[in-house]
């Protein structure tokens, strides 16, 4: 059965769905210097209008980078359902006690050992431009056999659908 959403919502409930099984991405800021930095995450939240929030220091370099350029990344890789999503938008950061309270998780604690009361607690959010992402709905043996076919046949194998999404 094919994943190919029918409209446009239902492409963005999908980037959204694949979102929330990885749980972890990369997010991708500008450093001062023009570089591309990359850092693991954890997804909070992904809202169907395409917001994503994660928890942060508000003086981590992270939140310095995306003061100065919002454009930001976040890209999600779930191996066991053979899936990827790469999310690009605007990045603001600012803590509303009230998001942070319903965002929580007690896990957080390790690296906010004060939980909500820890100094320099903050939020990111990002607010999602298009996304892009590669869905294949195949087991691991067949995605492996679709390599080995193409190794032979030289022919570029089929791993799945991919798909564009504007927000």
């Amino acid at each position: 059965m094919s994943n190919q959403p029918t409209s446009a919502a239902e492409a963005r409930a999908r980037v959204t769905e694949l979102a929330r099984a990885a749980r972890i991405c990369m997010l991708t800021t500008i450093a001062l210097d023009g570089r591309q930095v990359s850092r693991p995450m954890g997804l909070q939240e992904a809202e169907f209008d395409g917001d994503l929030w994660f928890f942060a220091y508000a003086d981590s370099a992270k939140v310095r980078q995306l003061r100065v350029n919002p454009e930001v990344n976040v890209a999600f890789a779930d191996q066991k359902h053979h899936a990827w999503v790469s999310i690009s938008g605007t990045a603001t950061e600012g803590f509303d006690r009230a998001r942070a309270e319903r965002l929580w998780n007690p896990l957080l604690k390790a690296w906010f050992p004060d939980g909500l009361d820890t100094p320099g607690l903050t939020l990111i959010k990002v607010h999602a431009s298009s996304a892009e992402y590669w869905d294949s709905p195949s087991s691991t043996v067949v995605n492996l056999l679709g390599y080995a076919k193409a190794a032979v046949t030289g022919q570029p194998p089929e791993v799945g659908e991919n798909h564009e999404v504007t927000f």
